[in-house]
């Protein structure tokens, strides 16, 4: 338990102060702290059990990011009216976080760890994301908690000739480029972001930009930490040992995997002959010796053992297990129209991966609405990317989408949606990835099928964007390493890197980027930027063969969108009292129709799929906002009959009365006996009455005087 109450503070270069607080809240947790910034507010704190539970090879960690509504002043919404699931924007934060962590807990740390991130007050002018990490590490670095740390994440932009540490909402919106960053005071660990095209060295500029603030915020909490005294932390012993079987088990499989290893055998071939090996190895034993040996240390043992085997193998030949060249991008077959309803639609297969993707074109009113503490508004185009078990042949459970099918989507969608035109596109686009079959990179194949699928639905995109998944493995004590294009699962697996870039021919639209080992050079990682773009344009070519160019218009199934602009003073007859004329022209025509005031006016935007009903609402309306002209002739509607006349509805919303004495030329006693409600006429404007805007009609205007009229005259 904390007792003693210290506050770090520091200064970003503009002057902005950030403050690290400890001691005065959630005590009896292993470790907690509040980080400030402006009246941004973060509570973060850290609980770890003492021990692992039994058979546990891994750490089990648990990352929580939440925005309380109450920080923004405001209250949820919906029934309980209280904080539920985490929102998708939250879960991306908690990625975030537990992706810059989850690298330096001791490798042999498998005790149950818990990280809770709040957000107890919002500033306008303060992002919360970029400081969570700062939070959650602080809270680790003032704990007992074995963590080789601190870290810390950042978020820089390129803004014009500018890069711009933890920069405002207002500027992330007009920047160039947007990162994430975080990393130690040693290395850049994690970085993930979107761009406008950019180019690599901007890129690595931006990261070596955000590593000097990185370096600071790390020291900080060292010296929390020592003012702390936290500096010795707890003792664990987590995994049995035993170095005699580890070295026997190794002195008879090492040689034999390094062989399948060089075979370029496929995904299941491979994890046979891999399995094949572990068989024989423990069938040489007798069932009494096998009863004594710990499963945990064969199985951990035996991967071991295979990683390094295989990483050995790749940087002795520079040659992959699948048989490729480091830089080789496995074959690649595309289609687009494949499905015949949806309104655009692509499968995208390289090697063992591809994504089924589709398009759907609505209106306005399919916007997806955003309702968070900080984070309100609308989202006009939408990605979903779904991983079912049998794209990987397993059989399980769906439970619906988890954290890592929103990453992966989150990433493609960032991808693409700068190449989108939105101040042109009048639809709200939802694109749907589904993964049938899985070996690496299924995020990059969501981001090419995504591309070729909008192509085909008809939206004239700015540019073609394709995704390449990199990675590296290395050895620090021979400075050995090996650079691979498109990896594999498995080689994401052993690899200490996994870097994925998306780019049109003209630069760089979204990247994410891990890495597992430390003392990553920029030399290396400018490398891995250029191989990167080498591979991203093999793979734009190969979509080319398929489609170059968006559809010249959209298809025949999807839904047409008819936008007009009309004066404000019409908007309130278009809707009509209580929505009543709008909900109309929508039933009549099997229509939907919107209306919003704007600065031109009010906007209408008719959205159907039924061309006949878009033509009858597009009249329907311009009927509603058209001026009459005295001495025209218009067809009429009976709307309602009184003694004195008849009420006739002769344009959409626009009434007059047909008084007793214009019906007809002959004396009418009742109105009835001449018409009837419902009935359809002719009529003549006569006059516009200049100060009620009131209509007079005449029917008998229209209609053949009677003889002795017309002789008298």
């Amino acid at each position: 338990m904390l007792s003693k109450h210290i506050t770090k503070k520091f200064n970003l270069a503009d002057g902005r102060e950030i403050s690290i607080e400890t001691g005065k809240l959630a005590k009896q947790a292993d470790g907690s702290v509040v980080v400030r910034m402006g009246n941004a507010m973060l509570l973060a704190t850290v609980v770890s059990k003492k021990e692992a539970d039994e058979g546990v090879d891994f750490l089990p960690m648990s990352v929580d990011y939440q925005e309380k509504f109450a920080s923004a002043g405001k209250i949820p919404g919906g029934f309980l009216k209280r904080e539920s699931r985490l929102s998708d924007y939250e879960i991306l934060i908690c990625r975030l976080v537990d992706r810059a962590l989850r690298p330096l807990f001791p490798e042999d740390y498998h005790a149950s760890t818990q990280i809770m991130i709040s957000l107890i007050s919002s500033d306008k002018d303060v992002r919360p994301d970029a400081l969570a990490a700062l939070a959650a590490s602080s809270a680790l670095s003032v704990s007992d908690i074995p963590f080789n740390g601190p870290i810390s994440e950042i978020r820089v932009i390129k803004l014009g000739d500018k890069y711009i540490v933890h920069p405002t909402p207002d500027q992330i919106e007009e920047a160039e480029l947007n990162l994430i960053v975080a990393g130690s005071i040693k290395d850049i660990m994690m970085v993930e972001g979107e761009s406008k095209e950019v180019q690599e060295s901007e890129m690595l500029e931006a990261m070596k930009v955000a590593h000097e603030e990185i370096k600071v915020q790390c020291q900080v909490q060292l010296d929390l930490a020592k003012e702390v005294g936290a500096e010795t932390k707890r003792e664990y012993n987590h995994e049995p040992k035993d170095e005699a079987m580890k070295d026997a088990m190794r002195t008879a499989t090492y040689d034999k995997i390094y062989e399948v290893a060089g075979k370029g055998l496929g995904k299941n071939e491979r994890a046979e002959a891999f399995g094949t090996i572990k068989e024989e190895y423990l069938a040489g034993f007798a069932e009494e010796q096998l009863a004594e040996m710990s499963s945990f240390l064969i199985k951990k043992y035996y991967h071991d053992i295979e990683k390094e085997a295989i990483r050995n193998y790749v940087l002795d030949t520079k040659n992959r297990i699948d048989g490729r060249e480091t830089t080789e991008v496995r074959p690649i077959w595309s289609e687009v129209d494949y499905l015949p309803t949806a309104h655009g639609s692509a499968v995208f297969t390289r090697g063992e991966t591809q994504s089924l993707t589709s398009v759907t074109l609505g209106s306005k009113m399919d916007q997806q609405m955003v309702d968070g503490a900080v984070i309100s508004g609308y989202n006009k185009f939408i990605l979903h990317y779904n991983f079912p078990a049998f794209s990987t042949g397993e059989a399980r459970p769906n439970r619906g989408p988890g954290r890592r099918e929103v990453g992966h989507g989150n990433l493609a969608l960032r991808a693409l949606k700068g190449m989108i035109p939105f101040d042109e596109n009048p639809y709200t686009i939802r694109i749907v990835s589904d993964i049938l079959e899985s070996n690496g990179s299924s995020s990059m194949a969501t981001v090419c099928a995504g591309c070729l699928a909008m192509m085909d639905a008809g939206i004239q995109l700015k540019g073609m964007v394709s995704g390449i998944a990199m990675g590296m493995i290395s050895d620090p004590e021979t400075g050995k390493y090996a650079i691979l294009s498109d990896i594999l699962g498995d080689e994401d697996h052993l690899g200490d890197m996994d870097f994925k870039v998306t780019g049109t021919d003209k630069g760089i639209t979204a990247c994410q980027m891990d890495m597992k080992i430390d003392g990553l050079s920029y030399d290396v990682l400018g490398e891995a930027l250029a191989q990167a773009k080498e591979g991203r344009a093999h793979i734009l070519g190969e979509m080319k063969k398929t489609l170059d160019a968006p559809r010249a218009d959209y298809k025949e199934n999807a839904p047409r969108i008819f936008h007009m602009i009309i004066d404000k003073e019409f908007i309130g007859a278009v809707i009509g009292p209580g929505g009543k004329i709008i909900q109309e022209i929508q039933r009549e025509t099997e229509t939907t129709v919107t209306i919003e005031e704007t600065e031109k006016g009010g906007e209408v935007t008719i959205f159907s799929d039924n061309k006949d009903g878009m033509e009858r609402a597009k009249e329907w309306v311009k009927g509603i906002v058209a001026m009459p002209e005295v001495g025209e002739t218009y067809t009429g509607k009976v709307k309602s009959i009184q003694p004195y006349g008849a009420f006739i509805e002769f344009m959409p919303g626009k009434e007059g009365l047909l008084h007793i004495s214009e019906i007809k030329h002959e004396r009418v006693e009742k109105v009835e006996d001449v018409l009837e409600e419902g009935e359809e006429i002719q009529i003549k404007l006569l006059e516009v009455d200049q100060r009620t805007g009131k209509f007079r009609l005449s029917r008998k205007a229209l209609l053949p005087k009677p003889e002795r009229e017309a002789k008298a005259e």
